[in-house]
C-alpha cells in the first residue's frame, strides 16, 4: 500500500483527500496527519484512518489530542515539529499531500523535496514563493511535485502527464468563476464586507483562499504556479473568467488544438487524479451532465475591478524575491480585512505599497526566502498601521 502523509488534513483538502483513501480501500495507509489546532477534527480522522502519527502545531490542541487519544487508548503517537519533519522526510511516507494554506506549508514541503517524495501540491503560496529553488531541489533529489489544484490538474491532464510540451504547447489558459464580486459595480468595492467576499458562489473553500478569489488573487498566484509546474514564458500563460466552473483548464497546442478537461466542481476529482497516477481511482464525485448545464459562459478579467492579476504577473517579471514579497504582503492583507482592519479596495493597494519599496534580491536558498518574507509581513503591516491612522 502507499504510505500517505496528509499535511493539513483538517481543511479542504485534507477532508477531501480522506473521502478519496475512504473510497477507495487496500491501496492507501495513513500513517501521517497534521493540522494547525483542530483537535477534535483529528481526533475523529485518528478513531477512523489510524494514522502511526499526528502533529498539530498549537501546543494547547497537541495537549487535548494526547488526552483524548490517552482516553480511547489509541496507538497514535503526537510528535513535534522537528519529529514531523523527520516523519514527512523518512522512509514511512511515499506520498506527501500539501493542504496547509499560505507560506506556512513551505517548511515541510522543502522538507519533501529534499527527501526526494511526490508531493500532491495544493499549497500554491509554497510553489509561488519558492517555485525555482523547489524545480532544482525536484531535480537534484528525483522528487515529483504533482498539482492537486484543480486548474494545474486539469493542465497537467490535458498534456497527458507530459513533462517536456515546450515546444508543442502555443498558451495555457487557466480558468476561473470570477468569484462573488464579478458582476458587482467597481465603485460599491469599497463597501465588501468580509462575510460577503468567503461566500465563494462555486467552491467550499478556506477564508484565505475565498478572499483571494473574490480579489482574483488566486488567478494570479496562479499564474506563477503555473510559469514554474511548466515551464513555459508567463505571456503563454492566460486567464479566462467563466463562472460556471465546469472547464478547469485548456490548452492549446502549436497545432492550433485546444484540449480542455470538464468536470463537476469538487476537490476530490483532482485529488483522486494524483493519488492514483497514472491510474484512475475512485473520487465519490458526481458525473458531469453537460445537458443539465445548458451552456458554458468565457470572458476576460477585468483588470481595473482586479488589479491584483496585474501585480502578480508584474512580481512574476521581476523574478528573484518579488513573488515572496507578494504572497507575504497579500497574507497579511488578507488577514487584516477579515479581521476587519482594513476595506477590501485596501488589499491590492497594501500589496503593491510593498513591492514599490522593498528592493528585490536574488533566492539563492531557503533563508533568502524566509528572509524576504519576513520583511514583505512587516512592511505591510506597516503601512496597514500609516493608512488607518
Amino acid at each position: 500500500m502507499k504510505k500517505i502523509a496528509i499535511l493539513g488534513s483538517t481543511g479542504s483538502i485534507g477532508v477531501s483527500t480522506l473521502k478519496v483513501i475512504e473510497a477507495n480501500p487496500g491501496v492507501f495507509s495513513v500513517n501521517l496527519l497534521a493540522a494547525e489546532s483542530n483537535a477534535n477534527l483529528i481526533f475523529e480522522q485518528c478513531q477512523k484512518f489510524n494514522p502511526r502519527y499526528i502533529y498539530l502545531k498549537q501546543d494547547s490542541s497537541a495537549k487535548e489530542l494526547k488526552d483524548k487519544l490517552s482516553s480511547k487508548k489509541l496507538n497514535t503517537s503526537v510528535v513535534d515539529e522537528d519529529d514531523f519533519l523527520k516523519i514527512t522526510s523518512g522512509s514511512e511516507v511515499d506520498i506527501v499531500v500539501a493542504g496547509i494554506v499560505g507560506v506556512a506549508g513551505l517548511k515541510s514541503v522543502h522538507a519533501a523535496v529534499l527527501a526526494g517524495k511526490r508531493i500532491l501540491l495544493a499549497n500554491k503560496e509554497s510553489y509561488v514563493v519558492a517555485g525555482e529553488l523547489l524545480n532544482k531541489l525536484a531535480d537534484l533529489n528525483k522528487a515529483n511535485i504533482f498539482p492537486i489544484d484543480s486548474e494545474h490538474s486539469a493542465i497537467h491532464q490535458c498534456l497527458a502527464g507530459k513533462k517536456d510540451t515546450k515546444d508543442e504547447v502555443k498558451r495555457l489558459v487557466l480558468t476561473g468563476s470570477g468569484g462573488p464580486f464579478l458582476d458587482r459595480n467597481i465603485k460599491d468595492f469599497a463597501y465588501i464586507t468580509p462575510e460577503e467576499a468567503v461566500k465563494h458562489p462555486v467552491w467550499s473553500m478556506g477564508e484565505k483562499i475565498s478572499v483571494d478569489s473574490a480579489t482574483m488573487m488566486n488567478k494570479g498566484l496562479e499564474v506563477i504556479e503555473a510559469k514554474w509546474l511548466f515551464k513555459l514564458d508567463p505571456e503563454k500563460i492566460e486567464i479566462l473568467i467563466h463562472p460556471e466552473g465546469i472547464v478547469h483548464s485548456l490548452v492549446e497546442f502549436q497545432d492550433a488544438s485546444v484540449i480542455a478537461q470538464m468536470s463537476v466542481p469538487d476537490m476530490k476529482i483532482p485529488i483522486a487524479y494524483g493519488l492514483g497516477f497514472p491510474e484512475r481511482i475512485k473520487s465519490t464525485s458526481n458525473s458531469l451532465r453537460l445537458e443539465e448545464i445548458g451552456q458554458l459562459n468565457f470572458s476576460r478579467p477585468d483588470l481595473k475591478k482586479f488589479p491584483s492579476i496585474k501585480i502578480a504577473r508584474e512580481a512574476l517579471i521581476s523574478g528573484g524575491t518579488a513573488s515572496t514579497l507578494l504572497n507575504a504582503a497579500n497574507e497579511e492583507a488578507v488577514g487584516a480585512f477579515l479581521n476587519k482592519k482594513i476595506s477590501f479596495i485596501q488589499i491590492p493597494e497594501i500589496i503593491s505599497f510593498v513591492m514599490d519599496t522593498i528592493p528585490i534580491k536574488t533566492v539563492k536558498e531557503l533563508g533568502s526566502i524566509l528572509e524576504a518574507d519576513a520583511l514583505g509581513r512587516e512592511s505591510a503591516i506597516n503601512r496597514m498601521h500609516q493608512v488607518n491612522n
